[in-house]
């Protein structure tokens, strides 16, 4: 795969964020989560559908009967359809999309909700199939290796002090706010760190551990499963570590686990998440957030603002881009509009 292929699909990729994120952000605030979903979800897979690979969905939306709704296992790209199975310009890829994190946050006008895609090498991504939740921690390069998801809490926040040559009330942790995440929250307070609690936005609170400026130092708690594995592309591109552990629900989510060759017990590190070392991450903000700004709309026109991340280069792109949304409409028959 050549240099300028790759330069050239992190820039689709973000195409596809910019479309997803341009369609959901009619809704905000409207409480129509559903539509809101379909939207971003109809012009991702329309956007993806015009891009040269050769993709697979590990990380979808589910299968929905009568709808094209990235379902898991589909296979999309402009090359699905070729009719050069040669052309080695075809790019075979893993597809992980999260069209909207936060879909509530964008219902409700509230901040921190984006559109996300992570692409690796065919064969890369985990596959999490039915099994909906993970146990996690992450953080960024700083905590490369200092962490483990056996350690307790206070375990954990003092190496990460230590790494980070501060004191352990410096350090700021991000967590779900869910009952099954009480343990979390009550561990990271009786050590004197300073919590911050997310309603939503599984995959955004996961980044922030990695990324510049957010002030935000190390993941803990149980959330979802995909998101779990769209994190992990992010933290690879971004050089820092993270941990899971499959969380299954009930004695059927067990049973499942115990099917496909799941062991419960195993950690899943950042190269069983995602391997190898060519992953792309793209993400645009929907709403206004402590990462991205949102969509933000004048006239005919709109901006956003999207970051790219590549593994293999390290580099991070941040764009800020125009559009003209009769423009884009004529040329991805997305309705932008109202």
């Amino acid at each position: 795969m050549s240099e300028q292929l790759e330069r050239n699909l992190a820039l689709d990729l973000v195409r596809v964020t910019e479309g997803a994120a341009l369609a959901a952000a009619r809704w905000m605030g409207r409480g129509n989560k559903n539509s809101a979903d379909e939207a971003a979800v109809n012009a991702m897979r329309l956007l993806l559908g015009q891009i040269n690979i050769d993709g697979t969905v590990v990380i979808g939306e589910g299968e929905k009967d009568d709808a094209p709704m990235l379902y898991n296992g589909e296979r999309i790209g402009r090359a699905v359809q070729s009719t050069a199975p040669n052309d080695k310009s075809i790019q075979f890829v893993d597809i992980a999309v999260d069209p909207i994190d936060g879909t509530r946050l964008l219902s409700l006008g509230l901040p921190n909700a984006l559109s996300v895609i992570a692409i690796a090498d065919r064969g890369a991504m985990f596959a999490p199939g039915h099994l909906v939740y993970m146990d996690k921690i992450a953080v960024g390069p700083a905590g490369r290796g200092v962490i483990h998801i056996d350690a307790s809490v206070a375990e954990n926040l003092r190496a990460l002090a230590r790494a980070k040559n501060r004191e352990v009330s410096d350090l700021i942790a991000v967590i779900l706010d869910r009952p099954r995440n009480a343990q979390y929250v009550e561990a990271v307070r009786a050590c004197g760190a300073r919590l911050k609690l997310v309603t939503d936005g599984d995959v955004a609170a996961g980044v922030a551990t990695a990324l510049e400026g957010t002030g935000v130092d190390i993941l803990f708690g149980i959330g979802g499963s995909p998101e779990g594995v769209i994190t992990a592309a992010a933290i690879k591109c971004l050089g820092g570590d993270m941990q899971c552990k499959l969380w299954p629900r009930d004695d059927s989510e067990r049973a499942y686990a115990r099917q496909v060759g799941y062991d419960l017990n195993k950690t899943l590190v950042l190269d069983d998440l995602v391997a190898g070392d060519n992953v792309f991450f793209s993400a645009t903000g929907i709403t206004d957030g402590e990462m991205l700004r949102g969509v933000h709309y004048s006239g005919n026109g709109a901006t956003t603002e999207s970051f790219v991340m590549r593994s293999r280069s390290g580099t991070i792109r941040r764009i800020a881009s125009s559009h003209r949304l009769e423009k884009l409409m004529r040329f991805s028959q997305v309705q932008y509009g109202n």
